[in-house]
């Protein structure tokens, strides 16, 4: 894992906008994510090597590549880190 990797996911905007879709359609706000859901879908296994892989092979827009990052990791890594309501 490299923190560098986590670092740039986190701060990806089309990123950031497919968490808070996903979010929003598990019944959370968009508006509310918790920032510290951002980091850890970002740290998660599956997708900071996607990511990384994806920024080694110069894809310009990793973030929102869904051959890169599926909906299906994000989904995974907000289910298993939705805060109780």
């Amino acid at each position: 894992m490299s923190y560098s990797t986590v670092a740039t996911c986190v701060d990806d905007y089309e990123m950031q906008n497919r968490v808070k879709a996903c979010f929003a359609e598990q019944g959370g706000s968009p508006s509310a994510v918790p920032a510290d859901l951002f980091w850890t879908v970002a740290g998660a296994d599956d997708i900071e090597a996607a990511y990384a892989s994806a920024i080694a092979a110069e894809n310009p827009h990793p973030g929102s590549d869904p051959a890169v990052v599926t909906d299906q990791m994000i989904l995974s890594a907000v289910q298993a880190n939705m805060p109780a309501p």
